[in-house]
This record gives structure tokens, C-alpha cells and sequence, in this order.
């Protein structure tokens, strides 16, 4: 490999790396939002332990890929052939270990749909009105998809407090007002004057399955986009550590 050669796959490779760096720190970001937002549907299904591994999952994995990209850049532009070295065969592992949890993710889709609809059947059974940070999520579902229940308005069926209640109560975040302006609260429960509570009769499933795709879109793409990096970032530091000096303990000049 000539010398130009060298030194533009060097400088390429820095800024492949510097990306990479910059998508790891997407995905850490990510994480952290799943794991902290208190304004979506994913305070709903971070009751699930599993979903709370994937989120330290994504944060692990997008503090590594910084690191990783981060050794990458340092390698590339001082061309120190062991750190390449090492940083061509983490890239591999992490490549591997991608496409494997894509292939589990994709096999086990059914389960997560299963465990999904289990977790809002327990919202919606325990919900009390208390505002706790679950109960505010669903309530702004309800109110900004204009849904009620997971399915339908029957999956409120098995709530304790309407089921213990003398009155007709309903979710007031249910609540249609287009068919009634009596009640206006946002959260809580509400009292119905007749049996037939005025609500939306649409479940929120469809709504918060289309929200979902539209976000795992998000990260697959990122994901596709960090794995052609990798594979370039691959085939770059593998080049450049073939043609570097053997004396790697020393730091050339740039």
C-alpha cells in the first residue's frame, strides 16, 4: 500500500470512528430515554424486567461503541498495529453478536406481543387514580390516541376500583367529549349518568403498535447504519495493520 494510500485509509478510518463514536452515543441516549421518559407508552412496559435488561442493554452497548470508537480513532491516526489489531477483533465479536440478537428479537416477537398485552391488563387492573407516573402515561395515551383500554373499553372491566364502587364509574381520561362535557378531568375516575359510559370505543392497541414500529424503525436503522460502519471499520484497520511497521510500540509522528 502506498503512502497516500496510507494516510487517506488513516484519516478515513479516524473518521469512520469519529461516527461511530457519535452513533454510540445515539444509542446511549436512547437508552437512557427508554429508561427514563415519563411521557410515552414506554413508562407502560417498563414494568417488564425484560424491557428494563434492554434498556441497560442499549446503554451498555452505546457506552461501548463510544469507548470502541474512541481506541479506533487513536489507532487509526497514531497507526498502533496491536490497538488496530484488537479493535478489528471486537469489531467482529460485536458484529456477530448483533446479528444474533436480531435473529432472537425476530423469533421471540410473538412473546413480547403476549408479554406486552399482560402488562397493560395489570396497569389497567391496579390503576386507582393515584397519578403515579404509570397512571400519568396511560392517561395521556388515552386522552392524545383517543382510545380507551387496551383492546376496548371492556378491558377496564376488572378494575378494583370500579368493580368495588357504588357508582358508574369510568376512566375519565376515556372520556369522548363529543358525547358528553359534563366531566373534564384528564386523570382519575369519573362518574357516568348512565350505563353506557361515553367514551371512545377504540382500544389503544393499534395506536401504541404503530407508535412502536415506528420507534424500533428508528433503531433498526441505527443499528444497519453502526454494522456498515463496523464493516467497513473492519476492513480498514485490518488493511492498515497489515502495512504499518512491526516496531508498533512506537507512536509515528502525523
Amino acid at each position: 500500500m502506498g503512502t497516500g494510500c496510507m494516510t487517506a485509509s488513516k484519516y478515513f478510518l479516524f473518521l469512520l470512528n469519529l461516527i461511530f463514536f457519535l452513533l454510540g452515543g445515539v444509542i446511549l441516549g436512547f437508552g437512557l430515554w427508554l429508561l427514563l421518559d415519563n411521557q410515552s407508552f414506554i413508562v407502560i412496559i417498563n414494568n417488564s424486567a425484560d424491557v428494563k435488561v434492554a434498556c441497560y442493554v442499549l446503554i451498555s452497548v452505546g457506552a461501548f461503541s463510544m469507548l470502541l470508537g474512541l481506541f479506533g480513532c487513536l489507532g487509526a491516526i497514531f497507526q498502533i498495529k496491536c490497538l488496530l489489531g484488537l479493535y478489528f477483533t471486537c469489531l467482529l465479536v460485536i458484529l456477530v453478536a448483533q446479528i444474533a440478537a436480531g435473529v432472537l428479537v425476530y423469533l421471540q416477537k410473538e412473546k413480547v406481543n403476549e408479554q406486552m398485552s399482560k402488562i397493560v391488563d395489570k396497569v389497567l387492573g391496579s390503576y386507582a387514580g393515584n397519578s403515579s407516573r404509570t397512571e400519568q402515561a396511560w392517561d395521556l395515551i388515552q386522552k392524545k390516541m383517543q382510545c380507551c383500554g387496551w383492546m376496548g373499553q371492556e378491558d377496564w372491566s376488572n378494575n378494583a376500583v370500579i368493580l368495588n364502587s357504588s357508582q358508574l364509574l369510568f376512566p375519565c381520561s376515556c372520556q369522548n367529549l363529543t358525547l358528553t362535557v359534563q366531566n373534564r378531568s384528564d386523570s382519575g375516575f369519573c362518574e357516568a349518568q348512565t350505563p353506557d359510559w361515553p367514551v371512545y370505543n377504540v382500544g389503544c392497541s393499534a395506536s401504541v403498535e404503530n407508535w412502536l414500529i415506528t420507534n424500533i424503525g428508528v433503531v433498526l436503522g441505527i443499528c444497519l447504519t453502526v454494522a456498515l460502519i463496523e464493516l467497513l471499520g473492519m476492513t480498514l484497520s485490518i488493511c492498515l495493520c497489515r502495512n504499518v511497521g512491526t516496531d508498533y510500540s512506537k507512536v509515528p509522528r502525523f
